[in-house]
């Protein structure tokens, strides 16, 4: 008994970690949330699909024997005692009873047992009577052993949940990955080419797998994620995605998003049409369909790539699709664009304190740039700028493992809220044909007034150093060739001065940039200064940005997917049932007390044997006993 106490125990722990660890997630997102040690520890234990680990099937099907055996030898004891009224005890047993009382009958004992039987009857008592061999009669009495069935009911109970679970446990195909028969597959590939051995017949009893449509298409299989692979479950009919619908509140966060789904079954004369949406599932041949999410379904996009480190503004245009791969570049420096995911409304709280109300601040794009050797990086890119302190910003984040943090590059945006003035500014930036006409524009304000050629022209020559150093790798250049030529004393009063000179030197090169393609010249002040500052910023940014190609997205056609999750659970009514029994059994055993009374009539004595038991001694039991008690007093009186 204390041993199943205790598996129980080890059930209920084993089902609170399944129910707050996320089960079935890639093996990556649990490397990345607990880290390698603590991974390993846990997948060992299986904890990442605690529900069909064998450890717990086993746990499962012990209990299912110990308990069926516990039934076994005890049940039939348990109805006989709720059936029996235990009329054979004895006169001699009744006196050794703690909760006794005698009376003296002032009426005949025929009439006093009429009393009696009408006193039991009111008070609920069924009662039987038993002639004794010295004349003496018994009535024993029994009321609540209906308690006797909880305990029938809650062994019942916990055979019929523990077979649910075995039922939902896969057995099946842990019995044949065992012999060999199956194995998991790990290998990214199409389904089509997912070998036998991988997949599971329309006979499977029970699964969960996950199917993905885009809106206009059909599967008739679902993926069985498990453990660092997959399963491929084949279905008995084909779902249809026919439409995809999502309602979103004002910050564009979903409200609510449903899928039409078509049943195309040879068994049927015409396909079945349904809406389905979060928590209102259809079953249809026992296997139940969830609204369980939705994401991209294959969005069609158009880029314009802007060459980052490239002294024109030219660009070229790029179109791709979701879960496509691009092409960027070409011969040796020729990268591959995949397109991995796009999100039409993203909600952020942009606040600094995080005490703003998060919105939506529009589309971005999540895809990855791969080299020739197989190294990849993965950026993220929204569509529209963001506010950040108060300014606007192009952002694109970008980070070489999954485990980073995204690092992001902030682009500040022109006088018409886009991004080609920065563009534009970068150009003239890394223009050296540019550089003398910038220096000659500073030496005629800085050196306004002074006649001395050679100084102008070593102020000139300054300058355009200071330009070609800072084109070559922004500020940290620039700090790499203070930390060679300057000494350390002096090395904070000379960044000071090339950081002003890069100031002006930027002022010069936007308004060139501007005057270039017709707009008005920037005006002094405090927005022309912050301009300037976060164009500089993000022109030295660049050089960490790890791609020479920036993905301007201009236009998308959204096309969106319904994520299913699909069910056969035979095992789920079981549990349903058990759980019922469950509560009446513990209702049973708790609330409903047992209580038995004796009355021997003795004529030969003219006595009355008062006798009471209960199989809780509380004090409920003590009240009635002596409420009875005086009860019988005053009407045997």
């Amino acid at each position: 008994m204390r041993f199943a106490v205790s598996l129980l125990s080890v059930l209920g722990v084993a089902s609170i970690i399944g129910t707050v660890l996320k089960q079935n997630e890639s093996y990556e997102n649990y490397i990345i949330k607990f880290g390698q040690f603590w991974f390993g520890l846990f997948e060992h234990l299986g904890l990442y699909d605690v529900y069909h680990s064998g450890w717990f099937l086993v746990i499962l099907l012990f209990l299912v024997v110990s308990t069926s055996f516990c039934i076994y030898r005890n049940g039939p004891h348990m109805i006989k005692e709720w059936r029996t009224f235990k009329e054979h005890a004895t006169e001699k047993s009744l006196n050794a009873f703690g909760h006794q009382a005698t009376y003296q009958l002032n009426s005949g004992a025929e009439n006093a047992k009429q009393q009696l039987i009408q006193f039991l009857q009111a008070k609920g008592f069924k009662y039987k009577l038993k002639r004794q061999a010295d004349g003496s009669e018994l009535i024993a009495a029994k009321a609540g052993t209906h308690q006797r069935w909880g305990y029938i009911f809650t062994h019942v109970a916990m055979v019929i949940i523990l077979l649910g679970g075995l039922l939902d446990g896969n057995l099946p195909f842990k019995v044949q990955e065992i012999l060999g028969h199956k194995r998991i597959e790990t290998l990214d590939i199409p389904e089509s080419q997912v070998p036998d051995i991988s997949r599971l017949d329309t006979n499977n009893p029970s699964f969960r797998g996950n199917m993905t449509l885009p809106e206009g298409s059909s599967g008739n299989v679902a993926f069985v994620r498990v453990r660092d692979g997959y399963l491929v479950q084949e279905l008995p009919f084909r779902v249809a995605l026919k439409d995809f619908r999502i309602e979103h509140y004002a910050t564009g966060q979903p409200k609510s998003f449903e899928s039409d789904l078509v049943i195309i079954d040879p068994d049927l004369k015409q396909p079945i049409t349904k809406t389905i949406s979060v928590n209102h599932p259809w079953t249809y041949k026992g296997i139940a369909i969830y609204q369980s999410d939705f994401q991209d379904g294959g969005t069609k996009l158009d880029f314009k790539v802007w060459d980052l480190f490239s002294p024109n503004t030219q660009t070229k245009p790029l179109a791709g699709a979701i879960f496509q791969i691009g092409i960027l570049g070409n011969g040796g420096d020729t990268l591959k664009v995949e397109y991995n995911d796009f999100r039409k409304f993203n909600i952020i709280n942009m606040s600094q304190d995080g005490k703003g109300k998060p919105h939506n601040v529009g589309p971005n794009i999540t895809y990855k740039l791969r080299d020739n050797k197989g190294q990849a990086i993965e950026y993220v890119t929204y569509m529209q700028p963001m506010q950040i302190d108060g300014r606007h910003y192009f952002i694109s984040g970008m980070r070489e493992t999954v485990s980073e943090d995204f690092r992001y590059l902030r682009i500040p945006v022109d006088g018409d809220f886009g991004i080609d003035g920065f563009m534009n500014f970068r150009a003239v930036m890394l223009d050296a044909s540019k550089y003398p006409e910038i220096a000659r524009r500073i030496a005629a304000i800085s050196l306004e007034g002074k006649k001395e050629p050679a100084l102008k022209k070593q102020f000139e020559t300054s300058v355009v150093q200071l330009l070609t150093v800072f084109a070559q790798g922004g500020y940290s250049q620039i700090a790499q060739v203070i930390e060679k030529s300057v000494p350390e004393k002096e090395r904070e009063g000379a960044a000071g001065t090339y950081i002003k000179m890069l100031r002006v030197a930027a002022y010069e090169a936007y308004n060139m940039s501007l005057a270039a393609n017709n707009k008005p010249l920037l005006p002094s002040g405090d927005d022309s200064e912050a301009l300037l500052r976060d164009s500089l910023n993000s022109f030295s940014d660049m050089f960490f940005y790890g791609s020479p190609y920036y993905l301007q997205l201009e236009q998308f056609e959204h096309k969106e997917a319904s994520g299913l999750q699909l069910t056969k659970s035979p095992g789920q009514k079981w549990v349903y049932l058990g759980s019922v029994l469950l509560v009446l059994g513990i209702f049973s055993m708790m609330y409903i007390r047992e209580r038995r009374i004796w009355l021997l009539l003795k004529p030969a004595s003219n006595q009355v044997l008062f006798a009471m038991a209960s199989n809780r001694k509380n004090l409920d039991f003590e009240q009635e006993f002596n409420l009875y008690r005086e009860q019988l007093k005053s009407l045997l009186a």
